[in-house]
């Protein structure tokens, strides 16, 4: 059965920058996620960046994150496939927020949202550039 996790629950408020739980994804099949970010909730003038990033021991989580979301300044849904079958030593994930304000009505940035992950197929391997010639 396909893997599926928040990795920021649902409907999470935040006023500061700050981190999701760390996610077991050693039983993954695919080792290929759809995450789904959903702000439901904002104020004028701030902004989210939203990262992914990986662990192979759940402590120590590296200098770069595995995958970046676009930075957002309003409501919606954002999209993204964090694809990590080329990191097979990665088995733990977890998301990072940092939140920005500017302006000059409320002091503090406010935001509502949610990230899911639900587990996809993999992507399909890539054949060499000569048997794609090769059948045509």
């Amino acid at each position: 059965m396909p893997m599926e996790f928040d990795l920021v629950p649902a409907g999470m408020r935040v006023e500061a920058s700050g981190e999701g739980q760390p996610v077991d994804i050693t039983g993954s099949q695919t080792r290929t996620f759809l995450c789904t970010l959903e702000i439901t909730e904002v104020v004028e003038q701030e902004s989210l960046d939203i990262s992914i990033w990986g662990s192979e021991d759940g402590e120590n989580w590296g200098q770069k994150p595995l995958l970046k979301l676009p930075q957002r300044f309003y409501g919606g849904q954002t999209r993204m496939v964090l694809d990590l079958t080329l990191r097979p030593e990665v088995k733990f994930i977890k998301a990072r927020w940092e939140v920005n304000r500017w302006g000059r009505v409320a002091p503090l940035p406010m935001f509502v949202f949610g990230l899911r992950a639900a587990e996809v197929p993999a992507f399909p391997k890539r054949a060499p550039a000569d048997k794609v010639a090769a059948g045509n």
